[in-house]
């Protein structure tokens, strides 16, 4: 069993960090607002804005000081991180987890932010959140459902998301502890200590900017290594921005991640609402939850 931080209550106190790419301090000003607006105290973290080292929202050594001050900060209920991109994994073996395990808080992400959130749920059992990060709040994004499931499962309030069905879905009913995030960050963890775990799970994958072929293989990966056989469930979500080669590949997204389960008799839900893209509700990994994969329509909930 996972353990779920504290729920958060007005006046408590969003660390926002930066652990990997770079993001400019007006393109967050939107989410500060809203997290105030929403009763929540904000702290800002040195890595937000800071001037970019090369990729990074600072050297590795900046930003494993910024989130390790976060972790070890008690006031500090929740923390949000602003974007992915890349850099998490530089820091994530240099991140001393002592206080958070004794002191849980959430930990808010996607994309890159999968190693975290991974790595949590592999080694300490604790829940964290697969959401919206700072941009989605722009361009009015703060008054979306998408981002108001995150506002929503920070509160304590229970996943219910609905969604219609799917022409490759696998009718059936799961239950099981929900992991999963970035395929390509999933299949970067394979073989060390953040590695997720899926027996007995209800997997959940998103990707993007990926060629046709690299998805094949990342997911031939995870094959290989035993993450696909034993599910409770799948549950696939955006696969956008997808690229071919000159000489096609020969298969969509959908297609080529149906062939490599269509063995196993577990349920699939294609085309879940999760992703990078606007559609992107909040899922809480480590949570136990129920999928249901019907005729006319698709339910998970805790």
């Amino acid at each position: 069993m996972t353990t779920n931080p504290a729920y958060l209550q007005q006046g408590d106190t969003v660390g926002l960090v930066c652990p990997a790419g770079y993001m400019a301090i007006e393109k967050v000003q939107t989410c500060i607002n809203t997290l105030q607006e929403w009763g929540y105290t904000v702290k800002v973290g040195n890595t937000l804005g800071k001037e970019a080292v090369n990729y990074f929202s600072g050297t590795d050594e900046e930003r494993l000081a910024d989130f390790q001050q976060m972790l070890d900060d008690d006031t500090v209920k929740a923390i949000l991180c602003a974007r992915g991109g890349y850099g998490t994994s530089r820091i994530i073996d240099q991140l001393n987890f002592k206080r958070f395990r004794e002191n849980p808080k959430w930990v808010i992400g996607y994309s890159d932010v999968t190693v975290l959130l991974s790595h949590i749920y592999r080694n300490y059992k604790i829940t964290s959140l697969h959401a919206p990060m700072a941009a989605a709040f722009n361009d009015e994004g703060y008054k979306n459902e998408y981002v108001l499931s995150l506002k929503d499962a920070l509160e304590g309030k229970k996943i219910k998301y609905t969604i219609d069905t799917h022409e490759l879905n696998r009718k059936g009913e799961a239950i099981g502890e929900l992991t999963g995030g970035n395929l390509s960050m999933l299949t970067h963890l394979i073989g060390s200590s953040s590695e997720s775990k899926t027996k007995g799970r209800i997997l959940f994958i998103e990707d993007i900017g990926e060629y046709y072929y690299k998805i094949d293989r990342m997911l031939l990966q995870l094959k290989r290594a035993g993450k696909l056989e034993n599910l409770a469930g799948l549950i696939v979500g955006g696969f956008t921005d997808m690229q071919d080669t000159t000489l096609k590949f020969g298969q969509d997204v959908y297609d080529l991640i149906y062939d490599k389960i269509k063995e196993y008799d577990y349920p699939v839900c294609f085309n879940f609402p999760v992703g990078h893209q606007t559609n992107n509700y909040a899922l809480k990994v480590g949570a136990g939850c129920k999928l249901k994969v019907g005729k006319n329509k698709v339910v998970l909930e805790e």
